[in-house]
Formats: structure tokens, C-alpha cells, sequence
């Protein structure tokens, strides 16, 4: 993690990191005004914070209550030498904890992550640098050896080379990539998750059997994912770029709506036609682009080229993203590595949800077949002596599909886990399968996993799919661990071993699409400096249904983002409209107005937290509609999800609404007493909400301009990098 640091007044320090501001001072004995704790202090404090996490983690997952522990850490400082130290960490426990757990709570803080780092004694690395956004790549460092050259299955070129190709493209776009965390719980099982250290919303987790192969794979979909724009999906990119010469990339088009805003004839072919508006509903405002949102501008749309007869075939940037979201991406050190990935990821998540909808039984690997990957079964030993069985399953449907299966049970809480990997090679198909299990996650990550059930319709509802798309944590059926698997083991492979391997694997693997009559298209991106695509199956790569164009569309944001971001400046006939919107467009209640509108506040504000109930109670409010902002308080009291400051503002406005509201009742006969509840500054906000003279308490006015919205503007900075290299790479001819 990047903690940058701004010398303030005296000696105060702002140390600044992710979404959060630590101020750090001096007490007064030593100069300072005393107005923060040292840097020292928060370390102590850090050490027993991260003891009292793992002791919290630990009680949740076993449902033991937490109210009557205690815990106090002591540093003992050695009168001979004060850097030689003794950390005290004591807990008071209940009586009635048993003596299992009472050893396990200790257990679990012997895992404190700040205690373990300083046991291991940090290396501390000091150095002048002339910029230091300038080294954008050293936190990736995993010296290797000189003379390393590792080929791995799929890769063609070696680890080494690849991790440093693809951290150099990174720091040639001035994108500064941080390890945030690595995870090696079980033998060659390596997961990392990284990020932008400017703009830590876009991060990428990587997975493989050892460190270089888990980073090179997180470098790759983080470059993926730059190339496919798939970071900013959703997101408001601003006016300025949204009237750009160009908003996505410099091939693209923008087509005008046809007569009553039917489809433009530029778009898409017959055959996506058939399965995008197979009853003639899909309208041309359907497919207006998110991210700009400039409707006048038409409809935004994408080259993509048919593999069937090499025509290429434009794809509305909107229908790509709310069908299509992640799946079927990849970037390699060459075109042919980057298409085999997208097309195995593709077969991976269709067979998965084959397999998963229709309560498929899978036949075993036979034992002897897992022993010829030692490797893999070490790992799979590793899991099994941590007290999680495992099932090894062939997922290729008879030897049809490249695909794998290592499902996970865990008795402590009932839950399973089943995890899919797809490659033309059994042995990486199955590796991979192995290390997306753990791919971010603890062993105390495995006691969030559902049960299975007998209950159909849960495992085949749409976003019980979605759940595992996004981390494989959905309901699996009971039928799927069937003892008579509704397929034979078939030992297949579908590798080449030619000098052009992954030409032929992905030539294969075309293949069987072309054979289950699927049409397939493919856009290719390399003006970042690196090769990516993006393959598109229609009518089997999709995620979210198709529906979802016309009923659940991304682009609905445009119907509240200016009004919303300009909330502060709306009269009274803006606001109904607003609240109208709101109210007539089905919208999840408890959903969250950043992601209605694309915009990223920051988490800890009041916008960062806002809800579409939370918004209709202030609009009620500022347009003095007390009985409608009343009832909504009382639904906000009940199931909203907010900060004790939050709630506490509501209970406040919640009595003051029942006095105002209650004819038999005067408020000055009560707000001696409110006052001395809730304390002035809230009873003063909470006044003013309801007589009018403050309106939206809370929100800090914005516009579309993003005025004050730094964490979005850090995206926004990220992108712009891209848009920047796409330009520049298209007045060079490339």
C-alpha cells in the first residue's frame, strides 16, 4: 500500500492512503500541540487492533458473542535499550466459553498480520528519488534469478519476461501497480491481489502455482481489463471526454437512431439480431452509452470482427457491458496466448452453468489420474488436512469441453464450493480450478460459503448464476454430488505441442463453437503497448440475460445522474420530477445511488453511503412532504445499513416527525430533552431538515462538473491515460 505523507502545521503529518486521512502529531512535552496521537502510537494501536480483529473473525464464525470479551495490549519497554520491546496482548473471557475455543481465540491472534510482519523483522529500504510516481513498477520486484527463464503451459514467452513486459507497458501509461497482499496457504497455491496505488479502485487478482506465475497472471488481467475499458464500466467519464473526438476507442462509430427510434441498420448482424430483439422490442434509447451519456450523440458502437467470414460487425459499447460485463477478456504476450485464455474462460463459465443449472452429477477424477500432477495434488492434500474434503470432478460433459472441477465441502459450517478451470490441457484445466479456489482467499473465507439444496429454482435463478460469475460463491445442488454421475470420466486433452501451440489450441477451440453452430466475434487491442481481446459468443457468453437490455439497462443512469449530481440547485418541480423518476422505475430501495448514477464518492461520506430511500426521504423533506418522509424513516430505521452518525440523525428526525405530525403534541415541550439526547449540532440539523432552512443534510453540492468528488476524479485520471495513448497510438498509424 502507497501511504503518501503532507507536512502540516508545527509538526503535525497527513499521511494519506486509499479513501482515508490520518492526521499524526506530537503530545506537548515534546513541541507538539497534542492534537493527534504520534506516529508510534498508532503502531501500538495498530497491533492490538489486528489482535482484536482476529479474535472478532474467529467469534463471528463460530457465532460466539464478543460482548463480554475484553483485550488490552502493554508494550514493556527494556530499561537497557527502548527499541527492545515486549508487546503484552492479555484477553478476558466469559466463563462460559469453552476451553476449545478459549485455545482457538488465542490461536487466532497468534495470525495478527502487524504482529507476524514485525516478528519476521521488516526490511526497511531508504532512498531520494527525483519523482515518485517515477519507479512505477517497484513494488513488483520479485528478484529473480539472472539466468531465470520459466515456461509455464500456455505462456509463450517466460514468466520473467512476461511479468517484465507487462509491468513496463503499466509504467509507460504511468500507472503505478502495488502489491496489496499475497496469500500461500496451502502448497502451490499462490494468489496476489494488486492495484492502481492513485486509484485503488482498480485492482486485479492473479492466481497460479507458484509467485511469478500468480503475478504474472495478475498483470494480465489488470492489463485485460485497461484494454477492454472494463475498470470503468458504468462509470460517468465527464463532458470533456464524453465530447471527445472519440469516448471508447478511435475505431469506433456512433449511428444515428432509425424512424421511431428503431435499431440503426449499422448495427449488429441478422444472426445477433435474432438474439437481441427476438420480439422486436429493443429501441435505439436502449443502447444510448453509459459513460458519456450524450444521447445526441447516437449510439456507440464497437468493431468486432466475425470469424465465420471476416466481417466485421459493430457491437453497442452499452449491449457489450450489461450482457457480456467481464467474460470472455484476455491479454497475452501474443494473440493467439490471449485468445486461447478468452475462449477457455468463455467454455469454463457456460459448462459451469450448464453443469450448475441443470444439477448435473460429475464424474470423478480417478485417483490415478490426479497422482500424475504431484504439484496439484499437494495442494489438494494441503486442503484435505485443514479439514475441507475435496472432490475432484471431470467437467468436460463427456470429453466434449475443455473444463475441470475442484469443489471444496466444509463440515464446520455446511458450505460448498465448487470451482471450475478450463485450458485445452487437463493439467492446467485443473490447476486452474485448484487456484481459483483460494484465488483472495482465507481459510476463514471458506466459512462464508452457501450449503447446497434440494431446492431447484434457487440454484437456477438468474442471479444465483451472476453469484458465481462474479466469485463462484453461489448455491450448488445437492443432485450435483450425486454418487452416479450422469457422465463418464473421459481422460481428454485438446493441447497442442507444436511450435504453434496456442495458434492450434485456439484454432480447436474455435472449433467447437463453430460445431455447436455458434457464431463468434473478436475485437483486438494493442495500442496500449500490450495485446489484448475480447471474444463475443452471442447466445452463450453472456452473463446477465438478455432481458436486461430493456428492463434492467445500465443506461437508466441517465434518467438521475444530472439531476442527482445537481441536487442542490433543483426548485421544487426538478425535485418532483426527481422523486417521479425514482419512484416509477422499479428501483431497488436499498440500492446504492453511486452505482444507479456511476459515480464513485467515497465510501465514509454521506454520498458514498446514500440509498435510493435515503434520497426520496430527503427529496420528501426539502419539499415539506413531512407524512411521506416519515414513513420512509421509519423503513431507513429498519433494514438501512448506515453509520451510528446516520442513524443517530434519523432517530432524531424520527421523533421530531412524531411530534410535528401529532397534533396533541408541541415541540418545544420535548427538545430540551431531544437536545440533551442527540446533542445541538445533530437537533440543529435535524430542525432545519424538517422546517426547511437546511435541505439535503449530509450531501456536499456537487454538479456534473464532479466538484469535490476527488476518489471519482482518481478514476477518471486513470482513464484518461488510456484515452491519451489511444490518441496518440492513432495519429501514428498504429
Amino acid at each position: 500500500m502507497e501511504i503518501k505523507v503532507n507536512f502540516l502545521d508545527k509538526l503535525r503529518l497527513e499521511a494519506k492512503f486509499d479513501d482515508f486521512t490520518v492526521i499524526a502529531d506530537q503530545p506537548i512535552r515534546y513541541k507538539g500541540d497534542g492534537s493527534a496521537p504520534g506516529p508510534f502510537d498508532y503502531f501500538l494501536a495498530s497491533s492490538a487492533l489486528c489482535a482484536a480483529y482476529f479474535v472478532k473473525l474467529y467469534c463471528e464464525t463460530r457465532n460466539i458473542s464478543t460482548d463480554n470479551i475484553r483485550l488490552s495490549q502493554n508494550n514493556i519497554v527494556d530499561p537497557d535499550n527502548r527499541y527492545q520491546q515486549i508487546f503484552k496482548i492479555q484477553v478476558e473471557l466469559p466463563a462460559d466459553i469453552s476451553a476449545n475455543d478459549r485455545q482457538g481465540i488465542l490461536r487466532s491472534i497468534e495470525r495478527c498480520t502487524v504482529k507476524k510482519v514485525v516478528q519476521a523483522g521488516p526490511e526497511f529500504v531508504i532512498e531520494v528519488v527525483e519523482n515518485l510516481d517515477s519507479d512505477a513498477q517497484s513494488l513488483l520486484a520479485l528478484k529473480p534469478a539472472a539466468d531465470a527463464s520459466t515456461f509455464i503451459a500456455g505462456k509463450d514467452l517466460p514468466l520473467e519476461q512476461t511479468i517484465a513486459n507487462m509491468s513496463g507497458v503499466l509504467g509507460n501509461l504511468g500507472i503505478k501497480i502495488e502489491i496489496a497482499s499475497w496469500r500461500n496457504i496451502i502448497p502451490n497455491v499462490w494468489s496476489l491481489h494488486i492495484r492502481d496505488a492513485h486509484s485503488p479502485m482498480c485492482f486485479t487478482n492473479g492466481k497460479g502455482s507458484t509467485k511469478e506465475s500468480a503475478l504474472a497472471s495478475a498483470l494480465g488481467e489488470y492489463i485485460e481489463r485497461l484494454s477492454n475499458n472494463h475498470f470503468y464500466a458504468g462509470t460517468f467519464w465527464g463532458e470533456d471526454i464524453g465530447n471527445a473526438e472519440f469516448v471508447h476507442y478511435p475505431s469506433e462509430r456512433w449511428f444515428q437512431p432509425g424512424p421511431n427510434d428503431t435499431l440503426p441498420t449499422e448495427i449488429l448482424d441478422d444472426y445477433c439480431r435474432t438474439i437481441y430483439d427476438p420480439d422486436g422490442e429493443l429501441r435505439a434509447i436502449h443502447l444510448i452509452d453509459t459513460n458519456s451519456g450524450n444521447v445526441d450523440r447516437g449510439i456507440c458502437s464497437l468493431p468486432y470482427i466475425r470469424q465465420s467470414d471476416g466481417r466485421v460487425v459493430y457491437f453497442p459499447s452499452n449491449l457489450i457491458e450489461n450482457l457480456f460485463v467481464s467474460n470472455g477478456m484476455s491479454a497475452g504476450n501474443t494473440l493467439a496466448e490471449a485468445q486461447v485464455q478468452c475462449l477457455s474462460e468463455i467454455f469454463e463459465r457456460a459448462v459451469k452453468r450448464e453443469i450448475l443449472e441443470g444439477e448435473i452429477a460429475l464424474p470423478d477424477v480417478p485417483q490415478e489420474v490426479i497422482a500424475k500432477y504431484p504439484r496439484i495434488l499437494a495442494g489438494i492434500q494441503g486442503l484435505e488436512e485443514q479439514g475441507f474434503p475435496v472432490l475432484v470432478k471431470d467437467a468436460s460433459l463427456g470429453g466434449i469441453y475443455p473444463v475441470m472441477c475442484v469443489t471444496l465441502m466444509n463440515p464446520r459450517t455446511g458450505g460448498v464450493f465448487a470451482s471450475f478451470g478450463a485450458h485445452p490441457s487437463l493439467e492446467v484445466a485443473l490447476e486452474r480450478s485448484l487456484t481459483e479456489l483460494l484465488q483472495g482467499r482465507s481459510l476463514e473465507g471458506l466459512n462464508d460459503l452457501p450449503p447446497p439444496t434440494f431446492a431447484s429454482e434457487a440454484v437456477t435463478e438468474p442471479n444465483n448464476f451472476v453469484e458465481h460469475f462474479i466469485d463462484s460463491s453461489g448455491i450448488v445442488s445437492w443432485r450435483f454430488f450425486s454418487a452416479k454421475p450422469d457422465y463418464e470420466f473421459v481422460q481428454w486433452d485438446f493441447s497442442s505441442h507444436g511450435e504453434n501451440s496456442n495458434a492450434d489450441e485456439a484454432a480447436t477451440l474455435f472449433g467447437i463453437l463453430k460445431a455447436m453452430g455458434k457464431e463468434s466475434y473478436v475485437a483486438v487491442y494493442d495500442e496500449l503497448g500490450a495485446i489484448a481481446c475480447r471474444i463475443l459468443v452471442p447466445g452463450y457468453s453472456e452473463v446477465y440475460p438478455v432481458e436486461d437490455l430493456i428492463w434492467d439497462n445500465t443506461n437508466k443512469a441517465l434518467l438521475f445522474r444530472n439531476d442527482i449530481l445537481n441536487l442542490s440547485r433543483l426548485d421544487n418541480v426538478g425535485l418532483e420530477g426527481l422523486l417521479e423518476r425514482l419512484e416509477n422505475n422499479e428501483l431497488d430501495e436499498y440500492g446504492d445511488i453511486a452505482t444507479l448514477i456511476g459515480v464513485e464518492f467515497d465510501e465514509n461520506t454521506v454520498w458514498g453511503q446514500l440509498t435510493v430511500l435515503e434520497l426520496k426521504l430527503l427529496i420528501h423533506l426539502a419539499l415539506r412532504q413531512l407524512d411521506e418522509a416519515h414513513e420512509l424513516v421509519g423503513a431507513f430505521l429498519q433494514y438501512n445499513d448506515n453509520t451510528i452518525d446516520r442513524k443517530l440523525f434519523y432517530q432524531a428526525l424520527d421523533a421530531v416527525l412524531e411530534v410535528k405530525l401529532n397534533e396533541d403534541l408541541k415541540l418545544e415541550d420535548y427538545i430540551a430533552n431531544f437536545r440533551r439526547m442527540f446533542g445541538n449540532p445533530r437537533m440543529d440539523a435535524v430542525v432545519g431538515s424538517v422546517e426547511g432552512g437546511i435541505r439535503f443534510f449530509g450531501l456536499t453540492p456537487t454538479s456534473t462538473k464532479l466538484e469535490g468528488l476527488d476518489r471519482h476524479h482518481k478514476m477518471i485520471d486513470s482513464y484518461r491515460k488510456l484515452h491519451a495513448a489511444r490518441a496518440k497510438a492513432s495519429a501514428s498509424g498504429q
